[in-house]
């Protein structure tokens, strides 16, 4: 492509993989970002967060975040640290979620620089964080929260509003109108009959089309989590063992206090106790009694099951608790067990095989979840590698993510056929799959772009 065209967009993340969601609209000089995401998985992927951004950060007019995942938000202290200095929208719930995440994130890569210069097994000398808090504190004051449903304008020829799509409390898909066509990105398009949150909300007009396709090539199991998590929890006590649950902070761990209490409540499991070990799951449990209109329950519900589950407060609670080997069921994270208090429980833990590892939802290639969910017999944690003789069990039921029937159930209002459909957040055999499927069901143009990859816009 001429790169002298006025107007294009370039895939800068979230092509050809789940991870680092970043898209830079070029509208006749005004420069827009969509998401501004970690790679995560693979170390191939991961180097990219330490490559100078493809672009002049301090040239970007505004980033715009569908929600508060990392692998949407995670790259904004980078992009700060080299000269990006404008606004960054978002809901409401996002900004909040924002600043727990990205605090979560420097706190964790600060600790583990450490330790890896303590402990000698790192390459680098010394190993430095990605970013610092520092880097954090100063990215946050150009958050810019705004209501779900409301266009906000950025100039005479771009506005946008965010509308609810049940992925996570405050994440949204964006409807976005540049010079007269509709853009719509979907960000993570969550399931249509979530537990917890809202109902997501579906477009009616897409000129262009930008779609997730995480799970674009299958769908979700039948059965109900609650029978899954029954089962496993019944079989856990039976060895007489613990349950931990390596869970994403953000909305996968509230609904496993959710629902483990709900159970409780009917008699279906013991009174078994709850720990839930994630100071940053905690601080997210606290957003889901502020923005109740994001959820589909009432917040004195919520309110129950958070005083149920006991809260770990210090890491040296989180020792303890990893030593006991008695029963009991620790929510921890992170959901892929690529960070987080979960290690000090596999480290403790994934020997004994009384103990059981519960996996939630999607577990991203080159993750130790993805390794542990397809067998691997032993993994390393920190320089060292341990046997796997705990239990592991993949929860498939519990995804935050729609699967392709539910997918293009999402499109399914669109009254007018897209000039072109872009599908993204997918490994190449999930956006394959979409793509023919929706080739074949609607008639729809596809394209699945490539990384780096600049696409000119007909404006």
């Amino acid at each position: 492509m001429d790169t002298k065209e006025n107007n294009y967009i370039q895939f800068l993340g979230a092509a050809g993989t789940v991870t680092g969601s970043k898209y830079l609209l070029h509208i006749d000089g005004y420069h827009l970002l969509i998401d501004s995401g970690l790679f995560q998985g693979y170390r191939e992927l991961r180097r990219r967060n330490w490559m100078d951004f493809h672009f002049p950060p301090k040239d970007i007019d505004a980033i715009i975040l569908t929600h508060g995942h990392l692998d949407h938000t995670g790259y904004l202290p980078r992009l700060v640290k080299q000269g990006f200095h404008n606004p960054i929208y978002c809901t409401e719930p996002t900004a909040d979620l924002t600043e727990i995440i990205l605090k979560d994130s420097a706190k964790l890569q600060e600790e583990d620089a450490e330790h890896a210069n303590q402990q000698g097994y790192t390459k680098h000398k010394p190993a430095v964080p990605l970013y610092d808090l520092k880097d954090v504190e100063k990215t946050l004051p150009h958050l810019r929260p705004q209501p779900a449903e409301k266009f906000i304008e950025l100039n005479q020829n771009i506005r946008f509003r965010f509308r609810k799509n049940a992925h996570i409390p405050g994440a949204a898909f964006i409807e976005m109108d540049i010079k007269g066509k509709r853009f719509v990105f979907s960000g993570d398009i969550g399931r249509p009959d979530d537990p917890m949150l809202a109902h997501r909300e579906m477009p009616e007009k897409a000129d262009i089309l930008f779609t997730e396709s995480t799970y674009g090539d299958r769908f979700h199991p039948s059965e109900k989590t609650e029978d899954v998590l029954k089962r496993i929890i019944d079989e856990t006590l039976k060895k007489g063992g613990p349950l931990f649950v390596s869970s994403f902070a953000v909305d996968r761990a509230q609904d496993f206090m959710y629902a483990i209490w709900k159970m409780k409540k009917e008699g279906k499991i013991p009174d078994i106790p709850v720990y839930l070990d994630s100071p940053m799951g905690t601080n997210v449990s606290l957003l889901f009694l502020k923005y109740p209109q994001w959820l589909s329950m009432k917040p004195e519900v919520f309110g129950e099951v958070f005083q149920d589950t006991r809260l770990v407060t210090s890491i040296k609670e989180t020792f303890r608790l990893a030593r006991d080997k008695k029963p009991k069921i620790v929510i921890a994270g992170s959901g892929m067990m690529n960070g987080g208090r979960i290690l000090h429980y596999l480290e403790m833990q994934l020997g004994n095989p009384a103990a059981t590892f519960i996996l939630p939802g999607y577990q991203a290639a080159g993750t130790r979840g993805r390794q542990l969910s397809e067998g691997i017999p032993e993994i390393k944690l920190h320089g060292k590698y341990f046997q796997v003789r705990a239990g592991i069990e993949h929860i498939k039921t519990m995804s935050s993510h729609a699967d392709q029937k539910e997918l293009l159930s999402w499109m399914s209002k669109i009254e007018n056929k897209p000039e072109k459909v872009f599908i993204v957040h997918g490994e190449p055999q999930s956006a394959d799959a979409l793509r023919v499927k929706i080739s074949h069901e609607k008639g729809w143009p596809c394209y699945i772009p490539a990384f780096l990859e600049k696409v000119p816009l007909d404006l």
